[in-house]
């Protein structure tokens, strides 16, 4: 095969392979998520069925915990770190989470939802 060919070959190889990774990245939501007493900032969180999510999340004070049961996600959420968390809504609906690492006395009030559409 000629060289020509070959670049030539190689360049679109290159070129179709960024379209892939940006479309990859687009459709990955990503959403920032901070945690203190006794609060979460957005306490709501909407993404689309089917589409992969990442929660970041930091803690602005202590230990907090993330766990959304009906989306069968959960993590823990230090001072100083960023926990990641990905997932991939497969259902609609409205899914309640909750800080799950006790954090005062107005820990049980530290709730929100991720609203799940299709």
């Amino acid at each position: 095969m000629p060289i020509a060919v070959l670049a030539v070959l190689l360049f679109f190889l290159g070129v179709f392979l960024t379209e892939v990774c940006a479309i990859a990245d687009e459709a990955e939501q990503v959403v920032t998520v901070t945690a203190k007493r006794y609060e979460y900032n957005p306490n709501t969180i909407t993404v689309k069925k089917g589409i992969p999510v990442v929660l970041e999340f930091t803690s602005l004070d202590r230990l907090h915990g993330f766990s959304c049961p009906g989306l069968a996600i959960r993590t823990d959420i230090a001072p100083g770190k960023v926990a990641t968390l990905r997932f991939v809504p497969q259902k609609a609906g409205t899914f309640p989470f909750h800080c799950d690492n006790f954090c005062g006395s107005g820990h049980e009030g530290m709730t929100g939802t991720i609203v799940v559409t299709e």
